[in-house]
């Protein structure tokens, strides 16, 4: 019995994982099927789009700045050891929109967002209201989530445009100040390489990404028990578990558009 103690583990730990694989799969496709039931509560979505973009784009137009500098030099640095700096233009245009515009914003967005969404429900839940919403006949994933849910999607592929936009001028200002680039010759150069393609995942990746980042805040907020300490846990596991899987979505959606 003691050789099989390790494969009794394993086993447990396969079923509690596929458990909680099966409940998110079913939290997601019932709180994506309540986003037209929502649609009548006008006051919550315009809440949730205050929320969710309004109020995030001060950070996010800040930090797609600084990275799209940092960027810039980085790239310049590297460049110049094979005589190639003169394609900094182009590797931050390409490298901000399709990776770092949509996963910077998404991480942002999982820090501000998904931990106060995840916080607030969460109080609720362990303080009864989620229980006195039922009581009312109210549903709390339609008035809670779903709201959120169509602000999130919605919503983070403009957060990415706005940073993608603000990433790269972050760069033209570091290479036209600092690298010596001439302004017009960056973004004629930024421009021409950019396709069509590039933009098309990026917003991809920003929609995917919304969709985590709530899911994960209404699935811990909801799923919450246990006081304060409840409260904690949910949030700091939803933040966690959404930035993993934002991080792993960038992968699959990688590889899938550039196969």
């Amino acid at each position: 019995m003691m050789a099989l103690a390790p494969v009794a583990r394993i086993g447990r730990g396969t079923l509690f994982g596929l458990s909680r694989i099966g409940r998110s799969l079913r939290f997601a496709l019932g709180a994506v099927a309540r986003i037209p039931l929502c649609l009548r509560h006008q006051r919550q979505i315009a809440r949730a789009f205050w929320q969710v973009v309004w109020q995030s784009l001060p950070v996010i137009g800040l930090t797609a700045v600084f990275t799209g500098a940092a960027l810039a030099l980085q790239i310049h640095a590297g460049g110049s050891r094979i005589a190639a700096e003169a394609v900094v233009p182009q590797i931050v245009a390409v490298g901000i929109l399709r990776e770092l515009g949509p996963v910077m914003v998404g991480l942002m967005v999982v820090a501000r967002v998904t931990a106060a969404m995840a916080a607030e429900i969460a109080t609720m839940k362990v303080g009864d209201e989620v229980d006195a919403l039922v009581t009312l006949s109210v549903d709390p994933v339609t008035w809670l989530v779903a709201p959120r849910l169509l602000a999130g999607v919605i919503g983070l592929p403009v957060l990415v445009c706005l940073g993608d936009i603000l990433g790269i001028a972050g760069g033209w200002g570091v290479a036209t100040t600092v690298l010596d680039f001439p302004g017009p010759a960056y973004v004629r150069a930024s421009w021409a390489f950019l396709t069509a393609s590039d933009l098309w995942l990026s917003l991809t990746k920003a929609a995917v990404f919304g969709l985590i980042a709530i899911l994960a805040a209404g699935q811990a907020g909801l799923s919450a028990e246990g006081g304060p300490e409840g409260v904690g846990r949910a949030t700091t596991g939803a933040v966690g578990r959404a930035a993993l899987a934002i991080l792993a979505a960038n992968v699959a959606l990688s590889a899938l558009f550039l196969s």
